[in-house]
């Protein structure tokens, strides 16, 4: 994709009711299907897709609906609909699957688990919203007015950029702009706000359904949570899973800190595959 330092397959869409989802695959072996957070484009993954290609997965990268090349028809946003959205795909593309999810996305991961426990056979939830975060009610209202047009676009755009803390990639830049470039199509926008106004209620509740392998990847200065630490503990506890804390990282670890992030994902693969 654009704006990335890595060749990527080629995109391919996914048909559901409502429209098309946008994905790419590449590699052979045990599946793995990554998704981006809110706003984001599945290029979030150009440095860990590729390199659980080399270590032996097949690697599928998926944008959400509205976001990426996904087509923004769609009525609805929530966790339970993307989380069909990727059950679908893992039958597509001949599953089971190991399932990557990054902020809300996470949430969307367990509804997947949850719904279809035999597609889905492991976790990996990175700065993971699945549940209801308690926010100041000003701050929630500050969030709605920032994201209102015409300012709206910049104002993501800049607080993008600010949960990249102490690392950011050398192509953030270029990122960024992807992410406008996807933001600024028809009817795109409008998707975006739908998002951000979804809860996490629906995987919230399913999080006691769910008992597959589970490694929570979270930035130790992640400005989304006030505590990240106390948050990565308490969804870890609560999926029977382990924690990996990324000192120093922000809401996207993969992207900022690779070096530490991928081979603690391909040595959870490997035992989640091992098990199953």
């Amino acid at each position: 994709m654009a704006g990335t330092t890595h060749e990527t397959p080629d995109t391919r869409f996914l048909a559901r009711p409502g429209g098309k989802v946008a994905y790419d695959v590449a590699g052979e072996g045990p599946l793995v299907v990554c998704t981006p957070g809110m706003g984001d484009v599945r290029s979030v993954y150009r440095f860990l897709a590729p390199a659980l290609v080399e270590a032996g997965y097949r690697v599928a990268t998926m944008d959400l609906r509205g976001h990426g090349e996904s087509e923004t028809s769609f009525d609805d946003y929530d966790d339970e609909a993307l989380g069909g959205d990727v059950v679908a795909l893992v039958e597509e593309l001949g599953g089971p699957a190991i399932v990557v999810g990054n902020s809300m996305s996470a949430g969307s991961a367990v509804c997947a688990a949850a719904a279809a426990p035999a597609a889905v056979r492991g976790l990996v939830l990175v700065g993971p919203f699945v549940r209801n975060v308690p926010i100041p009610k000003a701050q929630e209202l500050a969030l709605r007015l920032g994201l209102l047009r015409p300012w709206g676009p910049w104002v993501w755009r800049t607080y993008y950029g600010k949960l990249y803390p102490s690392a950011p990639p050398a192509d953030l830049a270029e990122h960024r702009d992807e992410i406008r470039a996807s933001l600024r199509r028809p009817g795109a926008w409008k998707s975006f706000v739908a998002v951000t106004r979804t809860t996490r209620d629906a995987s919230e509740s399913h999080l006691d359904e769910v008992h597959v392998p589970t490694l929570v990847v979270m930035g130790g200065s992640d400005p989304d949570f006030p505590d990240p630490a106390a948050e990565a503990r308490l969804v870890a506890e609560r999926l029977g899973g382990e924690v990996l804390m990324v000192e120093g990282a922000g809401h996207y670890p993969q992207t900022e800190r690779p070096e530490v992030v991928t081979p603690a994902v391909v040595e959870f693969l490997g035992k989640a595959t091992a098990r199953a």
